[in-house]
């Protein structure tokens, strides 16, 4: 409901204060904050022999305050203030090419995201068309087994730019984080506009079209206006209190925790079931069943394949491949003892274990060697 990626934390706070009213009897009162009632009313409870309600609370800790941490410097600020917001604060100097663009995409994130931005794989599609017209699907419905759903995609559904600036500067590419340069994401950035057809001032974006700044805030995506409440500006807060505070924004317009409606719940049920799956759906929860002369599946590969192939699958991000025997042969200079360590423990661009901490180290050092027996 809220118009930024970055201002999704307001959301969460508003939907637990939702919620938290939600458990309150009704007719409660209501918790004013400086002379204004907090969102949807969401109240205090008062501590009463050591504890708030139903619940046990340490009242040392309200005596002498909180003593964790510290606080951050000048420069530590600097170093995590670095969103960008709707109106270009936080948004460097900076350009780049849609055919520059174009070569880092192929090279940083195409791998995950496609051709042409396409999807696959578990990774999410960045472009499906023209984005003024997917734009309209947002409103479809499947009432008709043939019936097109709508269209979620950044060109028809993400109502500000700036976030997908952002995003793409602090969290990609997967593997390392922060490695574009600007001019490097303003390129990006105009591949992805490119592909989704968004115009720029009523200007097409071919493959010499050339992305700034000045033109990066010229930008009015699609839904720019499809989202409720509206949370920019100095109302924004506001809006969202008055949003909360309206209960025929959401639910059945009324304040109620029982005897909510007359009579016996009407359930819903599928009217239009998605049945045309290719290969058809199955029940089956087993494994197949394992044939006589059937190769045995390396112990590694299993792992390999959830959680390293993104990476090792190919050479284009940085890590060695599977396959590659230079590669491998460099890396085990120094022996098979030091190659788990540096996996484990995390090196350069490859975070320990690669990410995925629930592996055992067993785990871990049988995908290694599963890579390693394949690059022989």
């Amino acid at each position: 409901m809220f118009k930024s990626y970055h201002k999704l934390l307001l959301s969460a706070t508003a939907i637990l204060a939702l919620t938290s009213t939600a458990l309150m009897a009704e007719g409660e009162s209501k918790t004013y904050n400086n002379g204004k009632k907090v969102i949807d009313g969401g109240t205090t409870y008062p501590v009463k022999d050591g504890k708030t309600s139903s619940y046990a609370i340490n009242e040392a800790t309200l005596k002498g305050g909180f003593t964790f941490g510290r606080k951050p410097t000048a420069n530590e600020i600097k170093a995590w203030d670095i969103d960008v917001m709707p109106d270009g604060t936080g948004l460097p100097e900076g350009k780049g090419s849609v055919e520059d663009g174009d070569e880092i995409y192929e090279e940083q994130c195409g791998m995950c995201h496609g051709d042409f931005g396409s999807g696959g794989g578990g990774y999410p599609s960045l472009a499906k068309g023209n984005a003024y017209e997917g734009q309209q699907s947002l409103k479809n419905q499947r009432v008709t087994p043939d019936s097109d759903g709508p269209i979620r995609v950044f060109g028809t559904y993400w109502p500000e730019a700036s976030t997908l600036w952002w995003y793409i500067k602090t969290g990609m590419p997967h593997p390392a984080p922060l490695s574009l340069t600007d001019d490097e994401v303003y390129a990006v950035s105009a591949y992805i506009l490119s592909i989704n057809e968004i115009e720029i001032d009523g200007e097409e974006l071919d493959d010499e079209y050339v992305l700034d700044r000045e033109k990066f805030m010229k930008i009015k995506m699609p839904n720019k206006d499809g989202f409720v409440p509206n949370i920019d500006g100095k109302d924004g807060l506001e809006n969202v209190r008055k949003f909360y505070n309206n209960y025929e924004n959401y639910g059945n317009g009324t304040r109620c925790m029982k005897d909510c409606f007359d009579g016996k719940p009407e359930i819903q049920r599928i009217k239009v079931e998605m049945k045309d799956f290719e290969p058809p759906l199955s029940i089956e929860r087993s494994l197949p069943k394992k044939k006589a002369g059937d190769k045995k599946e390396h112990p590694g590969q299993a792992t390999y394949e959830a959680s390293c192939a993104v990476c090792h699958a190919t050479d284009s991000m940085g890590a060695p491949d599977i396959g590659n025997k230079k590669a491998w042969t460099q890396k085990l200079e120094k022996g098979i003892d030091k190659v788990y360590e540096n996996g484990i423990k995390g090196i350069n661009g490859m975070p320990p274990k690669g990410g995925n901490m629930d592996l055992s180290d067993q785990q871990f050092k049988d995908a290694v060697d599963y890579m390693i027996d394949n690059s022989k």
